[in-house]
């Protein structure tokens, strides 16, 4: 079993920036992917961005060039950095993990951490 704790979210001012960050912890396994998905409220998850082991990035279209994901994998951790932030940028954000234990991957989801940016 891996446990994923994110952390970082809260209060900000549009223009403003947050960074959040994501561990996962647990025996027996080694992360694959890792990531970041958002929910605003009345819609669907949405992904934000993930990163590979090896450090390869993947966003979504509308998060390029003001996210910026990263990852220090000593740690297990994973860090989302939120710079020019938006009224709509205001959601639940996930942190999302893939690890294997043997030859079977699972995915795990954080509780999520609330970010709320104001106009």
């Amino acid at each position: 079993q891996v446990q994923v704790v994110e952390s970082g979210g809260g209060l900000v001012q549009a223009g403003g920036s947050l960074r959040l960050s994501c561990a996962a912890s647990g025996s027996g396994f080694s992360i694959n992917l890792m990531g970041w998905y958002r929910q605003a409220p009345g819609k669907q998850r949405e992904l934000v961005a993930t990163i590979t082991s090896g450090g390869i990035t993947n966003y979504a279209d509308s998060k390029k060039g003001r996210f910026t994901i990263s990852r220090d994998n000593a740690k297990n951790t994973v860090y989302l950095q939120m710079n020019s932030l938006k009224p709509e940028d205001t959601a639940v954000y996930y942190c999302y993990v893939n690890a294997a234990t043997g030859f079977t991957a699972y995915n795990y989801w954080g509780q999520g951490t609330q970010v709320t940016v104001s106009s």
